[in-house]
């Protein structure tokens, strides 16, 4: 284990994603490896007007009222060294509006109520000369580094947002100014590096952590009953089947020219794979959704793991930590080459055509050997949360002094 390079300091978390909400991201994997060796708030995003109307019977959100109310504390531990907190000040919901004079004007105000809120817990626990860490919030925290006056004030990019039209209307003119005015901007991909170091030349790309325990080791898992009967060579791919990411007229393409293989699809699908053509063809078999348990077994009946992804501005900039679960159990990867995937190069079997992916998986059915799988193992250990907290303390000590 690497000694940290950076103890003993306090470290504000602001973002998207609030701890309460049940699925993992990064950040709240980030937080618990920041918090090993530094005392750490996780600040949950400010309910918004709208929302507390909307949606005021909803638990989590008469949690954040009563907290808004002073008839709970808003203040919660999750571990030694790691609070969550719930701000007391409710902000107004003003993406609809698009004079950026008038937007420009509340934002500032809700960003204000934020910080004066943020204080309080700051006061509260003691904490001093504090890192600040904004994971992707253009909005909410775009005057944070102004008004929390932070030590040091960090970006972290894990999305490209801006393809999204809540995030375009007013994100394409405020986040390349909150790029800019950060100290230093990290991302977990080699695309959203560049894409930050348009606007600020202290960004860097920190790699990303993956959890992986649950992977490691299961290449002699028994295969489920529902692989069994299929024919050899398995081709397969587990996840969400969205056709927004994935090409669907590409796997199509795979399972035509070569009938003798199966195109095993496990994870549940969108309308558009529900009506594709890829129901009618033989060799294509759709397994539905399966208990994140059991998906070792599946990827260790795969002769060979795809990852067909589309390129577009949803899929471009995203690190695709399912290649890292794919390596983890030995399986010899085929993949889009996108800039992305650049970091994957050497145990990845990269192509751009249908064509590349005919031939790229059968010179991985050709290639595959035990030391490959061991090479492939190796490399997907080194993807570990603690590996990318490291790069981050790496990233700050190269740009400030603390």
């Amino acid at each position: 284990m690497q000694d940290p390079l950076i103890k003993g300091k306090d470290i504000i978390i602001v973002g998207q994603q609030p701890w309460d909400v049940e699925i993992g991201s990064n950040c709240k994997n980030i937080a618990l490896e920041f918090s090993k060796n530094n005392r750490v708030l996780y600040v949950n995003s400010p309910l918004d007007r709208i929302t507390k109307l909307k949606h005021k019977t909803d638990p989590k959100v008469q949690k954040r009222i009563d907290v808004i109310n002073k008839t709970a504390d808003g203040i919660v531990q999750i571990k030694e060294n790691l609070w969550n907190y719930y701000p007391d000040e409710l902000i107004e919901s003003i993406n609809w509006i698009k004079n950026d004079t008038i937007y420009n004007l509340l934002n500032k105000v809700n960003n204000k109520r934020f910080a004066r809120s943020i204080s309080k817990a700051i006061e509260k626990l003691g904490f001093n000369n504090i890192i600040l860490f904004n994971d992707n919030d253009i909005f909410r925290c775009f005057y944070l580094k102004e008004l929390l006056k932070p030590a040091v004030s960090i970006y972290y990019s894990r999305d490209y947002l801006l393809f999204v039209d809540y995030w375009k209307l007013h994100g394409e003119k405020l986040e390349p100014q909150l790029i800019k005015k950060s100290d230093l901007c990290v991302a977990n991909s080699t695309y959203l590096a560049n894409y930050c170091k348009q606007y600020n030349s202290n960004s860097f790309y920190v790699g990303q952590g993956c959890d992986l325990e649950i992977f490691t080791n299961k290449q002699y898992a028994p295969l489920p009953d529902d692989v069994l009967k299929l024919q050899k060579p398995i081709i397969g791919y587990v996840g969400a089947l969205q056709s927004i990411r994935l090409d669907i007229e590409l796997l199509a393409y795979i399972a035509v020219q070569k009938p003798g293989w199966s195109i095993v699809l496990v994870g549940p699908e969108d309308e558009q794979f529900k009506v594709s053509k890829l129901h009618q063809i033989k060799n294509v078999h759709f397994l539905g959704s399966k208990n994140p348990d059991t998906l070792p077994a599946y990827i260790n009946s795969f002769d060979v793991c795809l990852n067909p992804q589309l390129i577009n501005q949803v899929t471009i900039g995203n690190y695709p930590r399912k290649i890292d679960e794919y390596l983890a159990m030995g399986k010899p990867v085929v993949a889009t080459r996108t800039e992305a995937m650049s970091v994957f190069e050497q145990h990845t079997y990269l192509g751009v055509t249908r064509e590349d992916y005919v031939q790229l998986i059968e010179k991985a059915l050709a290639e595959d050997s035990e030391q490959k799988r061991q090479e492939r193992i190796d490399f997907a250990k080194t993807h570990t949360w603690g590996n990318n907290v490291q790069e981050i303390y790496k990233a700050i000590l190269s740009t400030k002094s603390i």
